[in-house]
């Protein structure tokens, strides 16, 4: 299948670029200058911050390998969609964020991924959505910019790309695979690998209580250990208890900076210091894993348990990530 592209602008185009270089199913990125006032901007004009251009950079990739709505998911984890005119430290309408697509084709997608966004977000981002007006390549200094310059100023964070080489393995690895429990083991054998965590492993829904949907506490339903990598850790957990138990309760992700401040917190290893638990939904209906969006027929189905033995390790990053990282 031929190669097809969209533009992203999300700050400085070096970081931007240089994430999306490490997409699987990305053929080609160019940083440039997009839907501006005039021809053939130079960086030095486009500083100006007068000009209408935005740091762009264009995104050439291989459909059968990534999705555009892979892509728009991707880009939103490296922005601040709330954020107008500035990302990081950089501040300018040359600094705002845009989708800017070429073909007409692949707005539906596009709109689907700013509602779910929007969604996650509980507000609108000020993200453009817009038709590509025209585009012009940066100067040759700028191309592969952080390659040339591995030191160099990037308004993106290293834990960004140490997630995104993560997301990525996990991508691969789990290809096809269809069992829920290899997927899990493999999940939890990267992110460990990747991210160094002290402990990670998956609690799974009781089959009995998530056959019968219920919520009881006369020995089910349970939280039931799954596969995990670290030191040995609690067999069960039940609903509402801990940190597990509360997130599973509360379906949604909770990031404990000092476990001893959580009410409840059950210490399966004296040297988990901090912790972060995501669910992972399956829905009602139909039985499949879900999008992170999800719908109100949703249900925990298992959750994604991460210990440090270092207080306040986890926070809005690492959430964002990590519901990602499940939602496959």
């Amino acid at each position: 299948m031929e190669c097809k592209e969209i533009y992203f602008a999300g700050g400085c185009f070096w970081g931007v670029e240089h994430f999306f270089k490490g997409v699987t199913g990305v053929t080609s990125t160019t940083p440039g200058y997009a839907n501006g006032r005039f021809a053939n901007p130079t960086y030095e004009q486009v500083y100006k911050d007068d000009t209408g251009f935005a740091e762009t950079v264009r995104v050439e990739y291989n459909p059968d390998a990534v999705s555009l709505a892979t892509l728009c998911r991707l880009f939103f984890m490296i922005i601040d969609p709330l954020s107008l005119n500035r990302q990081g430290e950089d501040c300018g309408t040359r600094y705002r964020t845009g989708v800017y697509y070429s073909s007409e084709a692949d707005l539906p997608v596009l709109e689907a991924a700013f509602a779910a966004e929007a969604e996650r977000l509980g507000a609108d981002p000020v993200t453009e959505l817009l038709p590509l007006q025209c585009f012009y390549s940066a100067e040759e200094y700028h191309q592969d910019y952080l390659d040339k310059n591995p030191s160099g100023y990037c308004h993106l964070s290293l834990k960004t790309f140490a997630y995104l080489r993560v997301f990525e393995k996990v991508r691969m690895y789990l290809a096809e695979e269809t069992d829920p429990v290899a997927r899990m083991a493999e999940i939890a054998a990267i992110v460990h690998e990747g991210m160094k965590f002290f402990w990670i492993g998956f609690y799974r829904v009781a089959e009995e209580s998530a056959a019968a949907g219920k919520h009881t506490d006369a020995g089910r339903p349970q939280l039931v250990l799954g596969p995990f990598q670290g030191p040995p850790a609690c067999l069960r957990i039940g609903y509402g208890r801990g940190v597990c138990g509360t997130a599973w309760k509360e379906a949604r992700t909770i990031v404990v900076p000092d476990v001893e401040q959580f009410p409840g917190h059950i210490a399966c290893s004296s040297a988990s210091r901090s912790e972060i638990v995501v669910p992972v939904f399956v829905d009602d209906g139909q039985g499949q894993e879900s999008d992170s969006a999800g719908t109100s027929s949703r249900h925990v189905t298992a959750v994604l348990d991460i210990d440090s033995d270092r207080l306040a390790t986890f926070d809005a990053e690492d959430a964002k990530w990590l519901e990602l990282i499940v939602s496959l």
